[in-house]
């Protein structure tokens, strides 16, 4: 009984571990060609973002992969992305240093952007 019991522990351990990891990106499949009414985000996503996140938000050596579980709506919502775009962010989940304030979008830019984002997402079963 104790053995099975510290085989528990020691699972459930090693799975939260897992869960928060991410000290690599996973590579998440690409969403492909984006239906019309998330294009205008992926034209915006693309002009803006991928440069350091990426083409398709995979991630690049200056960003990290908006394609990953811990940009789930779940963990970072919507709003985080806005204050991401209005005020720049600390970095703290990644090693690629802080990221700048994006002075070229609005706020109506950065939901279309969003909503992108969640569609590429959705595509590489993040949520």
């Amino acid at each position: 009984m104790p053995v099975r019991f510290h085989l528990l522990v020691v699972l459930t351990a090693v799975a939260a571990f897992v869960a928060c990891d991410s000290s690599q990106p996973k590579q998440a499949v690409g969403g492909g060609t984006a239906p019309a009414e998330f294009q205008a985000g992926e034209a915006k996503f693309n002009a803006n973002c991928a440069a350091c996140h990426g083409q398709q938000g995979v991630g690049t050596k200056q960003g990290p992969p908006l394609v990953h579980k811990i940009y789930e709506p779940n963990h970072h919502g919507d709003p985080a992305f806005q204050r991401a775009a209005a005020n720049g962010v600390k970095a703290h989940h990644w090693e690629f240093g802080n990221m700048p304030k994006i002075d070229a979008v609005t706020p109506g830019d950065v939901d279309q952007i969003v909503a992108y984002v969640r569609w590429l997402q959705k595509q590489a079963g993040i949520f």
